[in-house]
């Protein structure tokens, strides 16, 4: 079956170019001067920088944004410089939610922020890492580890930006294992219902996670952006990985089976079904395609045992010895250690800056579980040669010429 690129329907596209004739605003587009932040004295609004601007130099300018040029998508065990990295992910995000906020009349710098800012908390090697230091934090605290929470942390405690409660909460929100048909803006009364959010999470883990929709539509379009960013791209980088075959047979009844057409579809989809409403909602066939799609790469890719074999017989073992080495030295207190050196020193040069955060009264797990998160996949395979340089386990990359 051969798929098309869909366009506006004539209809749809009229109403859109009327309306932008007519200087018609959408009335559910979230505006600046609403931002609400913890300290309201500071950051203020300016025509140089309003607030979502604001928030995104915020995040740019973070050391924690830079590595997410070394942080696995998927594919961790190649040195091939054309599979996505953590760091072109985000911008896919953020053009294809700019996208559709763009057609939508939506605020598209918070837009752009919750989607620079959604990865933050992300562990090196993507959601295996994430689902082995969850592991051995809830071990350790019976807490839960999820990388939307502790993008919020790195934002909001760790290095205490001061960033909006809108972006953060689109951030929080924003986790695209769990789609909808429809996504309704949920109010949010503040910063105490969105602490108290964020404490549910860590206390019940996926099933609060899932229970989780954004305050506002930009946070709605960011998160099914994050679906559509990944879902067809990971099958581009599973083919260019030799993981499946260019011709791989996959199911759809519209968006199509590449990359390109999955996300043109989609978005022309979206808009189609959401466009004057004060909700973004999918299509029938189209809701049903991205389904299947996710499933399929489930089947394929992401439950592929040639990708799992190192992940399970090397990486979980290493997060493991890891994890118990630098716990023992967070308790030891010795300032020569490299949690130290390379972590702890850190945040507490960035928090010299604001009163009352004593970085070294968090439970120690809690440090931890912040270390870990902010290393790259190079950072990581290199401080475990570093501290077991006899360790059986090792990571073997394919090279670029294997």
């Amino acid at each position: 079956m051969e798929y098309r690129y869909k366009q506006l329907s004539h209809e749809t596209e009229q109403r859109i170019l009327e309306d932008r004739a007519a200087g018609k605003v959408n009335p559910w587009s979230f505006r600046d001067g609403d931002a609400l932040r913890r300290d309201m004295s500071r950051d203020k609004n300016s025509l140089l920088r309003p607030a979502f601007i604001r928030d995104i130099e915020k995040i740019l300018h973070l050391p924690i944004y830079n590595r997410y040029n070394d942080k696995t998508q998927v594919f961790s065990f190649y040195l091939n410089d054309d599979i996505t990295r953590r760091g072109l992910h985000v911008q896919l995000v953020s053009r294809i939610a700019r996208n559709i906020g763009r057609l939508l009349g939506l605020n598209l710098d918070l837009i752009e922020a919750m989607a620079l800012g959604h990865d933050l908390g992300h562990t090196p090697f993507g959601h295996a890492g994430e689902r082995y230091l969850n592991e051995l934090f809830e071990q350790g605290t019976g807490r839960y580890f999820n990388h939307n929470v502790h993008s919020t942390r790195v934002l909001d405690v760790l290095y205490r930006r001061n960033v909006s409660l809108q972006t953060l909460d689109g951030i929080l929100c924003h986790n695209g294992e769990f789609e909808l048909k429809e996504y309704r803006p949920r109010p949010l009364n503040g910063f105490e219902e969105y602490d108290a959010n964020v404490e549910s999470c860590y206390v019940k883990g996926g099933k609060k996670i899932k229970t989780l929709v954004p305050s506002t539509l930009e946070g709605c379009v960011v998160r099914v952006s994050d679906m559509i960013a990944y879902v067809g791209r990971d099958r581009q980088d599973a083919v260019t990985a030799k993981i499946i075959g260019e011709d791989q047979p996959f199911s759809a009844r519209l968006i199509g089976t590449q990359n390109a057409q999955m996300i043109n579809n989609l978005i022309v989809d979206i808009v189609e079904n959401s466009y004057g409403k004060d909700y973004i909602r999918l299509g029938a066939e189209a809701y049903e395609d991205l389904r299947t799609a996710k499933r399929e790469n489930y089947e394929v890719i992401y439950n592929n045992k040639n990708v799992n074999e190192m992940y399970e017989g090397s990486i979980r073992p290493m997060f493991g010895e890891l994890y118990a080495r630098l716990l023992a030295d967070v308790r030891g207190g010795d300032e020569n250690t490299v949690v130290y050196r390379h972590h702890i020193r850190q945040i507490e040069e960035n928090a010299k800056y604001y009163q009352n955060f004593d970085y070294r009264s968090e439970e120690p797990n809690q440090i931890v579980a912040d270390f870990i998160a902010s290393m790259t996949d190079d950072y990581f395979v290199a401080l475990h040669r570093e501290l077991f340089p006899k360790s059986r386990y090792r990571i073997e990359y394919r090279s670029y010429f294997n």
